[in-house]
């Protein structure tokens, strides 16, 4: 099959720069941006993004947990629903890439490679569950919103995975899938770091996802996320290449994070070669 290439960021936080004026190096056609780029609340977040689109041929969005910060997910969503919309008008007249905003979203990119998209929420586990509540920011951040509405959301985006991945290996066994999503869905020790390993609120960042369709489907090639601020590049037992590839916030210290990696997804029988 053939190969597409991507630049692939997250947790970029911008919120946190004092200004969405950032400069990210384009060395791809496409780019990929999961989650925790700025908040809604922000119009600089959306001339960011157009910005993007003046320069990608196509732009993938998925939300993070800080985009709807100061508000609720249902307006954040709305509110890039409407960015989305907005850009389709203006593209029809200009030369503008394509915004894919992917909200348990499927984007068909060519007749061989699927990407499926959503912001995986976490499954707080119930042990876990005072704590996290306790020490994440987002339930006091986002209006309307709880432990139980995270748990719910998670359940949601994952059936959803499990069931799109499912469909298409049996209806269209020729294709492959790469998967992005904000959170984490691997408890791998390749894809946590170490000081985080015996954390009371782990299962607030990442899910074991290694008994899941969506994880164990051979026809899922290629898995990037980010949330956990920690990266990662590595081929599981299922040939799937995991990557995240996550900046952090304005103060941090990041030494592995580059905004010029390339991503070829769907060469050969793997999840592609690094670039």
């Amino acid at each position: 099959m053939s190969s597409t290439s991507f630049q692939i960021l997250s947790d970029i936080h911008l919120e946190t720069h004092g200004s969405y004026d950032f400069p990210i190096k384009q060395s791809a056609p496409n780019l990929a941006l999961l989650g925790d780029i700025g908040q809604v609340a922000d119009d600089g977040l959306f001339v960011f993004l157009e910005n993007q689109l003046k320069r990608y041929w196509n732009v993938v969005f998925i939300l993070g947990n800080h985009e709807p910060h100061g508000t609720t997910w249902k307006t954040a969503k709305a509110n890039v629903h409407a960015f989305e919309a907005r850009m389709n008008y203006l593209r029809a007249s200009s030369t503008l890439g394509r915004f894919h905003f992917l909200d348990q979203g499927r984007w068909d990119v060519n007749d061989s490679l699927t990407v499926l998209g959503c912001t995986l929420f976490s499954n707080i586990s119930p042990e876990q569950a005072f704590d996290v509540g306790r020490r994440l920011g987002d339930f006091r951040k986002i209006a309307d919103w709880a432990v139980e509405d995270h748990i719910a959301a998670h359940q949601s985006d994952l059936k959803w995975l499990n069931d799109q991945v499912i469909t298409i290996s049996d209806t269209e066994p020729g294709r492959r899938i790469a998967v992005f999503s904000h959170y984490s869905p691997t408890l791998d020790k390749r894809a946590i770091e170490s000081r985080h390993t015996n954390s009371t609120v782990t299962s607030g960042f990442a899910s074991d996802l290694s008994q899941e369709e969506c994880w164990t489907n051979k026809m899922v090639i290629f898995w990037a996320f980010g949330h956990t601020h920690f990266n990662c590049d590595f081929t599981d037992e299922y040939g799937k290449r995991v990557i995240t590839n996550q900046k952090g916030y304005a103060s941090a210290l990041e030494t592995d994070w580059d905004n010029k990696k390339v991503y070829m997804i769907g060469q050969g029988k793997g999840s592609g070669l690094l670039m």
